[in-house]
């Protein structure tokens, strides 16, 4: 049952399911004319293959208020490049499909790496980041969705609710981060979000002690959503890691550089599924173990980078900390799903915590042994500083590669 709770520095707009989709889509209808509202989708081809993204290709169809749709095509082929094409031509609003892996794109993307301005981490960072610089350069856009392409439980509402906050003109929001209840067929999901970002939060006060940075990334429901909206000047000053740090590496982004009350997290769904990762236990490259070193490796540069030093007896500690605390909540976690007449199985719970317990080891010796390296891809501004032309240079590689 949602409540009007408000529980930290940003604002949390809830869900009370009282008004429906097609009253929260006339009035995003209305904002549209005057300030256009676009939507980025990074897919792999992969993903065109599956029934989610045809059901959400579907959903959009039928939305009426975005003006522009922008596809970062990745891993594809020519001739799966035409398919891909053919696929979202179902599509009733105007759209653009980046053939990232076109001739042309990767000449671009080379060009950029020779200057230090393009990630060479191939990923959903590096494909959102050209998704970014191309709605960037078409300049239209006022307010800007994004979210994944394997949601299997999408529907029009997640969307109206995910932008109506930076889409409405008497709002001064210009981040929104969805939330949602990770359920799926009877059983309690978000096991990263859970098992690991929540304890190592929690961990890190510990060890640490306070800090205005964990409060803020603590106050978020479900940090790891790859759902948010923003609006459009931003899109020029964000910096986003190119590995599975993404969502939290926004969010660090959100709290270095903008004012809390510009912030906000918004209900976007009573359900939520898509493509689950594998847990990986015998490699760290892949899954949900390269996924949670990628999120402890963004924590902790993030904190070294104000102030906090991290050395290996440091490391251990954190991890000794983490473990107990993990094994805290899973006890809470596994009652609250009982009450609710959900399953969690306590063995897989317990396998996942000592992975990622051994990750952080892994993560802080990453970093130890690289300290200097830069996760977070230039911003566009840089780019556009560096090569003036790259708008037009943008615009003129999407449109050739269109009519391939």
């Amino acid at each position: 049952m949602a409540d009007f709770h408000q529980n930290g520095v940003i604002s949390t707009l809830h869900n009370f399911s009282h008004r429906t989709v097609d009253d929260i889509e006339n009035e995003l209808r209305t904002f549209s004319k005057d300030a256009p509202i676009e939507l980025i989708l990074p897919s792999l081809y992969s993903e065109l293959e599956r029934p989610a993204l045809k059901n959400i290709v579907e959903c959009l169809s039928k939305v009426k208020y975005l003006n522009h749709i922008t596809i970062g095509l990745d891993k594809a082929n020519k001739s799966q490049f035409k398919n891909a094409k053919k696929f979202f031509s179902n599509l009733n609003q105007s759209h653009s499909v980046i053939w990232n892996d076109s001739p042309r794109m990767k000449k671009l993307d080379k060009n950029l790496q020779s200057l230090g301005l393009a990630p060479d981490e191939p990923g959903k960072g590096k494909n959102v980041w050209y998704c970014m610089g191309y709605t960037f350069a078409r300049g239209e856009a006022k307010s800007i969705a994004l979210h994944d392409c394997d949601i299997t439980t999408y529907n029009r509402e997640l969307l109206a609710r995910l932008v109506y906050p930076v889409a409405n003109p008497n709002f001064n929001y210009e981040f929104c981060k969805g939330y949602y209840p990770r359920i799926t067929n009877g059983t309690l999901g978000g096991r990263v979000t859970r098992l690991l970002v929540t304890p190592l939060l929690k961990t890190f006060k510990k060890v640490l002690g306070h800090r205005d940075y964990l409060e803020f990334i603590d106050v978020f429901r479900y940090p790891l959503a790859g759902e948010f909206s923003f609006r459009s000047r931003l899109l020029k000053e964000i910096r986003i890691p190119c590995d599975w740090g993404l969502e939290i590496g926004l969010l660090s982004e959100m709290q270095r550089n903008q004012a809390y009350n510009r912030i906000c997290q918004v209900d976007i769904g009573d359900t939520y599924d898509h493509k689950h990762q594998i847990l990986s236990l015998e490699s760290s490259k892949k899954g949900l173990s390269k996924m949670s070193i990628d999120i402890t490796k963004t924590f902790i540069r993030k904190l070294a980078a104000q102030g906090d030093t991290f050395t290996y007896n440091i490391l251990r500690t954190i991890k000794a900390t983490y473990y107990r605390t993990a094994l805290d909540l899973l006890e809470i976690f596994h009652n609250d799903a009982k009450i609710n007449g959900l399953d969690v199985n306590i063995n897989e719970e317990e396998i996942a915590i000592e992975m990622f317990s051994n990750n952080i080891i892994t993560a802080g010796q990453q970093f130890l042994d690289n300290p200097n390296q830069n996760p977070l891809i230039t911003n566009w501004n840089r780019v556009q500083t560096a090569v003036p032309d790259i708008k037009n240079t943008f615009l003129d590689i999407v449109e050739f590669d269109s009519k391939s």
